[in-house]
């Protein structure tokens, strides 16, 4: 099988090709197999360390006669070793390298070499797999491809320490999506793996601790299993009624030497332990908690997992491990307010985060150069990881956001970071942005006072979509009524921005553009309304009235409500684009819509009926009125409220000589009956509006 390059990396490569690389190539091909063997020993001696050389010998076609000698069954034992440990040796050379060995089809050839009895070779056959597995370009899904592999790989983990290490390895890097994992939870990995977290061999004991990891991160069904164990099966008839009902009562725990696994995970905490360890059995419970298997008030996250978590963002600790522990801590607390209370008193966690801003400082203790050298090139991960650990701190607590904002210099680093070079340093800052942007306090004072709005406008101009997103869910914010920002962004010409939002092809994009042009119209003069309807469109305003996502469709009807509010307002609009809009509330209200749709739409009736001349086009509409009276009578009382002021607004008594006329045309209609009859409605809101309507009947 030819393994084929491209043209100009065979040319540029070739040129540099030696006679002594040909002649390691030409001995594979020697009629004496013990001259075979021993240039394969010559070339596994000669490509070690030597990148240039593994090259050499890949465009020479040596990778093809290796896996050829490595699949004969004539080869020797100890040919076919060596061939799998100088295929392992070509894979740790660059990325190009690993290209193509998988173009030759070195992944079939290896597992096809897991069959043989050979111990030995069986090791050599899995490093080889486990290096050309952890390199990122290499596609994971050919692990899964044969359905035969796993199970195969699951029964030979128990043949030797090294089998352990590589297969765990191996799983880990190769589970990536949540049907990896459950091929991987189905064929036994819990069961089969949880044994090695006791191994005398330290390597592993981390490989299958990362095994868990991986198995666990956002899967309920594996984390409660970690937690509970696993249902059992069916106990035989022929077993006595004691042994059946003790077997299908509940599930059977997965025990470590006689300890549950989350103890064993609590246990690697330890701080006698080494760090990467703590690091990631503190990840395990971690993802348990969060996939819902561990209560967020369990001793073992409020008393061992979060505290660990807080140690590695200490200055004490590597970049990477305060890089890491950073960002596991910020997803455990995320969604819980009490974690993010606990972390933030923890070891003044608050101010310790600062310091990654100054990391490395010019007075770093680092005397390892190479290490200083990594540390600057990285620099930017512990900021993105900071902004991503205040961005949770901060996404519920008013006093946390308080103590973030004064931080030192914290808005000015917030401000430098949505300009940074690094797109997920952008992306966590606005992050941390839109979490503080939630306070109130923070959009009268910190926001206004550091100008927020420019940048964050500079950011939406040109963004990937992720970062486009996040920054227009600031920008929501930041058009609040109450926000001092708000003129200042409208005066910059946003309100095209967010139009073109509205029609992006992301449902999230849509909703941020359409709720921010919701929050910029509540209360809005007729100037700012004006250039909402003209720069949006009606076209696309109805559009988004038939959006299939709900979110976008509620936020429209907001924006409608907010529009159509003032009578002035209420009149003009209704007056240009009425028809389109009753056409579309009928649609709306005659659709299979959730009660809170429909209740939005009964409260944008319900704006209408206050207008001066808008409400006509109620009152000229009876299928409308129909509809509203049938909503009167829903078992809803979101619906009979909204419905009920609708009315009210109808029948309004005031020096309005249509009123008399409506009033009649309503009670002919029943609607004064219904109205009656909710006066006695049990919730009192209900009751009181029924009440308040029916004293317009009797002024």
């Amino acid at each position: 099988m030819a393994c084929l390059l491209e043209a100009p990396l065979r040319i540029s490569v070739l040129s540099e090709v030696t006679a002594t690389s040909r002649h390691y190539v030409d001995r594979l091909f020697d009629p004496d197999p013990h001259k075979v063997l021993q240039g394969v020993i010559d070339m596994k001696n000669a490509v070690i360390g030597n990148n240039k050389q593994k090259a050499n010998l890949i465009v020479l076609g040596a990778v093809p006669r290796l896996l050829y000698l490595l699949q004969q069954g004539s080869s020797s034992l100890a040919l076919r070793t060596e061939c799998s440990v100088v295929l392992g040796s070509l894979a740790m050379g660059t990325e190009n390298n690993i290209k193509s060995l998988v173009d030759c089809h070195i992944i079939p050839a290896l597992l096809q070499g897991l069959l043989c009895p050979d111990l030995i070779f069986i090791e050599a056959c899995l490093r080889c797999l486990r290096t050309v597995f952890i390199s990122p370009v290499t596609p994971v899904q050919l692990l899964y491809t044969d359905p035969t592999v796993i199970p195969h790989l699951m029964s030979l983990l128990s043949r030797s320490q090294k089998t352990q290490e590589y297969i765990t390895q191996i799983f880990s890097h190769c589970c990536k999506t949540p049907e990896h994992q459950m091929v991987l939870f189905n064929h036994g990995a819990i069961q089969n793996i949880a044994p090695l977290l006791i191994s005398p061999s330290y390597k592993v004991r981390m490989q299958a601790l990362r095994c868990f990891s991986v198995l666990a991160y956002e899967n309920t069904q594996v984390s409660t299993t970690l937690v509970n164990g696993e249902r059992p099966l069916r106990c035989s008839p022929l077993l006595s009624l004691s042994c059946v009902s003790v077997c299908v009562c509940g599930f059977l725990p997965v025990l470590v030497d006689g300890e549950l696994l989350s103890q064993v995970f609590v246990r690697m905490m330890q701080r006698d332990q080494p760090i990467e360890m703590q690091l990631t059995a503190a990840k395990c419970l971690t993802y348990m908690c969060r996939a819902g298997a561990i209560r967020t008030d369990d001793g073992c996250i409020i008393l061992k997992t979060l505290p660990c978590l807080v140690r590695m963002c200490s200055k004490d600790h590597l970049l990477e491990e305060r890089v890491e522990g950073a960002e596991t801590l910020a997803y455990l607390m995320e969604p819980d307010v009490e974690l993010q209370r606990i972390a933030s008193t923890t070891d003044h966690l608050v101010a310790m985060l600062a310091d990654y801003f100054k990391y490395p400082s010019s007075v770093s203790a680092i005397t390892d150069i190479k290490r200083l050298d990594h540390d600057l090139k990285h620099a930017h991960e512990l900021r993105q990881a900071a902004f991503k650990l205040y961005a949770s701190l901060g996404s519920n607590d008013e006093d946390i956001r308080k103590k973030i904002t004064e931080t030192e210099n914290m808005m000015d680093r917030i401000v430098s970071g949505l300009s940074e070079s690094s797109i997920k340093v952008r992306l966590a800052a606005v992050r941390c942005l839109h979490s503080l942007s939630r306070s109130v306090q923070q959009l009268r004072t910190s926001f206004h006072d550091h100008a927020v709005w420019k940048p964050l406008m500079k950011l939406l101009q040109n963004a990937p979509d992720e970062v486009l997103v996040m920054a227009s869910s600031t920008l929501c914010n930041l058009l609040l009524e109450f926000s001092p920002s708000k003129e200042p962004i409208l005066e910059s010409g946003v309100i095209e921005l967010l139009c073109s939002l509205t029609q992006s092809d992301s449902p999230a994009l849509r909703v941020n553009g359409i709720w921010a042009l919701m929050n910029m119209a509540f209360q809005a003069d007729q100037k700012v309304k004006g250039e909402i309807v003209c720069c949006l469109g009606t076209e696309q305003l109805f559009r988004l009235l038939s959006d299939p996502d709900t979110n976008v469709l509620m936020k429209t009807l907001g924006l409608l409500r907010n529009l159509l509010s003032t009578r002035p307002h209420i009149d003009q609009i209704m007056s240009s684009h009425g028809k389109q809009i009753m056409q579309a509330v009928t649609l709306i209200l005659e659709a299979d819509h959730s009660i809170e749709v429909k209740e939005q739409t009964l409260c944008i009736l319900a704006n209408i009926a206050d207008g001066n001349t808008a409400k006509e086009l109620i009152m000229t509409n009876d299928d409308i009125l129909q509809k509203i009276k049938y909503y009167m009578g829903h078992s809803s009382v979101k619906l009979q409220l909204a419905t009920t002021f609708c009315i009210s607004n109808l029948i309004w008594n005031e020096d309005d000589a249509g009123s008399q006329e409506r009033q009649d045309k309503l009670r002919e209609m029943g609607f004064v009956d219904i109205l009656h009859k909710l006066t006695q409605a049990s919730d009192p809101n209900l009751s009181d509006r029924a009440k308040i309507a029916m004293q317009q009947y009797l002024a």
